[in-house]
């Protein structure tokens, strides 16, 4: 992989991790402003129960992919991005266009994902 291409995943997985960091963000205000309404009835309460294991979820998954990232991130400073964690052979261009954050080769991802 060139330093080039480097470079292009390094901006892609930098302006990702500031996008999970506004969603973050924006719904940690949400939930907040959720748990400060006034609710008046069952329906209420359960409306807002919902929205807020909602966005739990919501940002479990995306607490999740910004470790990815910053875990990706890492390994460009140490020169090993791109290497397959499972047979150190390099990760496809293509997948890391995709998935930039991408720890496995498509072959050893589905292998880790079988098991």
């Amino acid at each position: 992989m060139t330093e080039k291409e480097i470079k292009e995943f390094e901006k892609m997985l930098n302006e990702r991790k500031q996008e999970i960091e506004k969603t973050i963000s924006d719904k940690q205000v949400e939930i907040s402003s959720l748990k400060d309404t006034d609710a008046s009835d069952e329906a209420d309460f359960a409306t807002i129960s919902t929205d807020s294991e909602i966005g739990h979820t919501i940002n479990t998954r995306l607490q999740n992919e910004l470790k990815e990232i910053d875990y990706a991130l890492f390994k460009i400073a140490n020169h090993t991005y791109g290497i397959c964690e499972m047979c150190e052979e390099p990760i496809g261009v293509a997948r890391l266009k995709v998935k930039p954050q991408a720890k496995y080769c498509i072959v050893c991802r589905e292998i880790v994902e079988n098991s």
